[in-house]
């Protein structure tokens, strides 16, 4: 019966969880409030943010679940990817205790820690099943033959889901981060009240780079008939008055596209590989417009679908501490010259 401590630095979440035998026990997130002024995730600040909250995460982590330090049998890390400052702060504070405390060092992949967050809840997927992972940098699908081995299949050709949808939000002028404002205003707007289009990409990878431009264009015109075209003829009172007027609708169509394209590129994995046990993770997971969707079309095509719970879709060690569970049990132990990586592949 393993008990772990896993910490995650990756961007601007300080997180901290310990778990028994993959059950987790306690899993403490300090959010980092002062990028919100800047409109975005500022690197230099995040890396300092880290260093002032990982101590007292890790003492809130080990409290909350009731154990001390020198019980873990082993201590993991967030690896790769993220911002090479942040995952810096993280890694050099588990090595420093994996060698103080002469304890085991696990080195955990961001992404397929999100993809292994299904498996923390007691209701868990079967292998293979089938992972749509969506964050703001990181758009996939991924096939998980068991918590050690999965292939990505699917992945962006440029930009991420979660950057589609924190773009437009910077564009309609809401707040850092406006993504989860976008899934709010949605919910009271029509969807079918503005047509974006849907890239044609070939295979399984998406594309949202042209989505983007089209709802800058859209905007930046007032929802005039040059929807798509770079000709501004609105004034820059016309785009407010626009966008004050139909936020609402202009979110709700946004988010139903961005959700169209998600799940119309699941579906044909899915038939493609005959997999019937569905998953989402990642940020965007959290989008309640993806999360209905998925539900809806999960029972019209007979498939098993699987939603976290919304406190390990977002980034947080839960899922990196399920996840070097599994390695443990395979002995996959790190050495204390790993490095962290800002883009390391599977």
């Amino acid at each position: 019966m393993p008990l772990i401590l896993a910490i995650e630095s990756s961007c601007d979440e300080t997180a901290a969880a310990v778990c028994v035998d993959g059950k987790i026990l306690s899993n403490i997130i300090a959010t980092q409030k002062i990028h919100a002024q800047y409109g975005g995730v500022v690197p230099e600040l995040a890396s300092r943010a880290h260093m002032q909250h990982i101590v007292p995460v890790v003492d809130a982590a080990l409290k909350a679940a009731n154990r001390t330090l020198h019980e873990m049998d082993a201590i993991a890390f967030t690896q790769a990817p993220g911002l090479i400052g942040a995952l810096l702060v993280g890694a050099q504070f588990a090595k420093s205790l994996s060698l103080a405390l002469d304890k085991p060092l696990i080195a955990v992949h961001h992404m397929q820690a999100h993809v292994l967050a299904n498996l923390i809840a007691d209701q868990k997927p079967a292998f293979p099943f089938l992972c749509l992972t969506v964050s703001g940098g990181h758009t996939q699908i991924v096939v998980c033959n068991s918590p050690t081995d999965m292939k990505v299949i699917g992945k962006t050709i440029d930009d991420a889901a979660g950057e589609a949808f924190d773009k437009t939000a910077k564009i309609l002028g809401l707040p850092y981060p406006g993504g989860p404002l976008i899934d709010t205003y949605a919910k009271m707007g029509n969807p079918a009240a503005y047509k974006f289009p849907e890239p044609n990409i070939a295979g399984l990878d998406f594309s949202f780079s042209g989505l983007k431009t089209s709802i800058l264009y859209f905007l930046q015109n007032a929802g005039s008939s040059l929807l798509f075209k770079e000709v501004f003829t609105a004034s820059e009172e016309e785009r407010r008055k626009f966008i004050e007027n139909n936020l609402a609708d202009i979110c709700a169509s946004v988010q139903a596209r961005i959700v169209s394209i998600l799940l119309n590129k699941l579906k044909k994995a899915a038939d493609q590989t005959g997999i019937k046990y569905i998953c989402i993770a990642g940020g965007v997971s959290a989008n309640s417009g993806l999360r209905k969707e998925l539900a809806l079309m999960g029972e019209k095509n007979g498939w098993n679908v699987f939603i976290p719970a919304f406190e390990y879709c977002t980034d947080n060690a839960a899922m990196i501490a399920i996840t070097a569970y599994y390695k443990f049990l395979e002995k996959d132990f790190a050495d204390l010259a790993i490095s962290p990586s800002a883009k390391a592949e599977w």
